[in-house]
């Protein structure tokens, strides 16, 4: 059967690693908090309850569609169109389209952010590709006026961080619940990998400085993964609860 995603796409490459799904995450987590429709993710409790939690069940829906047959990674689009369609019934309201793309546009964007750090450039082609992979989910989950270029989505996703966030009460209290359920060293962390990873708005918003404390230690990381040996840091940063999901993250 086809693929929903080729073999041979960046995208597997991408979403078949752990380091690089986690960074792509540490981004998200930042405009997860600040994006304006943040009280949606409030409503069912689930989010503020469990982060880490619910960051696994992401991406476990993520690599379901991205590793799965085309029929497979269709109902699993599916699946998350009708849990939402459930909370949007029962709150009596709708989900603004524009907080559905802002989801998808972190995907994309976060996840080209999070393999050039680790990884290397990628090419225009490349970008596209992600780009092309995304905007076929967004089109299952019925979002129209999608960019169907990525100089296209630059130009909207830059507008979207300008329009969409905010940095209010619930973004507040959503970092309470990063450092309450990481701890204050995994928290500190999470904040200096989201200086290296997100925009210049979303650092602005979250009064980041725009120099992270990581940067020399990415090579450091470089070097342990070529010598297979960045299991080791893993299993001293990650929380020992979550070792295991980590580690089925990787797709070999």
């Amino acid at each position: 059967m086809a693929a929903f995603v080729e073999d041979t796409s960046i995208v597997k490459q991408i979403w078949g690693k752990s380091d690089t799904i986690l960074l792509v995450f540490a981004g998200a987590s930042a405009e997860f908090a600040l994006n304006k429709a943040v009280d949606w993710l409030y409503f069912t409790g689930k989010l503020p309850k469990d982060p880490l939690g619910r960051l696994f069940s992401t991406v476990y829906y993520a690599k379901k569609i991205v590793f799965s047959e085309k029929n497979t990674a269709l109902k699993a689009i599916d699946q998350i169109t009708t849990i939402h369609a459930t909370v949007e019934e029962r709150r009596g309201q709708k989900i603004p389209e524009w907080a559905y793309k802002d989801v998808l546009f972190m995907l994309i964007d976060y996840s080209i952010r999070s393999y050039e750090l680790l990884q290397r450039p990628l090419s225009l082609e490349e970008k596209q590709e992600i780009l092309d992979v995304f905007v076929s989910v967004g089109r299952r989950m019925g979002l129209k006026q999608l960019p169907l270029t990525y100089s296209k989505f630059k130009g909207i996703r830059h507008q979207h961080l300008q329009q969409n966030l905010l940095n209010g009460k619930l973004s507040k209290d959503l970092y309470k619940q990063y450092r309450k359920h990481l701890g204050f060293v995994r928290y500190n962390l999470l904040l200096e990998a989201q200086i290296l990873l997100v925009p210049a708005r979303v650092r602005q918003l979250l009064n980041l400085r725009s120099l992270s404390l990581l940067k020399p230690f990415i090579t450091v990381y470089k070097v342990f993964r070529s010598l297979r040996m960045d299991w080791l840091l893993k299993e001293l940063l990650l929380p020992p609860a979550y070792k295991e999901d980590i580690k089925r993250m990787n797709i070999t």
